[in-house]
């Protein structure tokens, strides 16, 4: 269970936590969540979203959104993520995250060593999403998210595997890349995505070369 082991700088009942989940993947959007819990009503078995059953993350979601004063997801889209680089876009991500909530926080807590350039009082925690029941709060909403759009596009797109390794680079979306191409929703900044496009380029220059008629 989460729990509070650092010195936060602040007590009162509008602390927001913020945390995202999608960095690593070479698909789709970056998805951030912030919570700000009711300390009327606590959630137990909050923890690192990674650390729970997909079963019991879909259960304390749902709690969650129900339990909460306060939750919004925020997003930034691969177009976003290759414009401005990954970082950048989740640092986006999580603005439009704290900006969403229906309340405002006086204090927000992320997770991770960085914090977006905000005109929040805020504070970095260094695996806070195990550490802060907030953070663990929003890092499941956020992975409860992400992961069902990664089902949604493994319906419209089944050949690619997107409902097992949810866009991560892993052996078989590597396989996918090399037979099927890459999708819009690829994001084309990655290496694994620019060096397939590359490949496809060289392929369709040659066939382009094959295909001229000498005079």
């Amino acid at each position: 269970m989460a729990d509070i082991e650092v010195d936060i700088p602040y007590s009162g009942s509008l602390l927001a936590g913020v945390d995202e989940v999608g960095r690593g993947p070479l698909v789709g959007a970056v998805v951030t969540a912030a919570v700000v819990l009711d300390p009327a009503k606590p959630i137990p078995e909050l923890n690192d979203s990674k650390k729970l059953s997909e079963k019991r993350r879909d259960a304390l979601a749902e709690q969650i959104r129900a339990s909460a004063l306060a939750w919004s997801l925020g997003r930034a889209e691969p177009e976003e993520i290759d414009r401005l680089n990954i970082f950048q876009a989740t640092m986006l991500a999580m603005q439009r995250a704290v900006d969403g909530l229906s309340v405002k926080p006086e204090f927000v807590v992320v997770d991770g060593n960085k914090l977006p350039k905000w005109g929040y009082a805020s504070l970095a925690i260094v695996k806070g999403d195990g550490r802060v029941p907030a953070i663990s709060a929003a890092s499941i909403l956020a992975k409860v998210a992400r992961d069902a759009e990664m089902v949604e596009l493994d319906r419209r797109y089944p050949q690619y595997g997107f409902a097992k390794h949810k866009g991560y680079p892993t052996k078989a979306h590597f396989l996918a890349l090399e037979q099927f191409g890459c999708l819009k929703e690829h994001r084309r900044s990655f290496k694994p995505v620019q060096n397939v496009l590359d490949r496809q380029d060289e392929t369709d220059e040659r066939s382009l070369q094959q295909l001229q008629i000498p005079l």
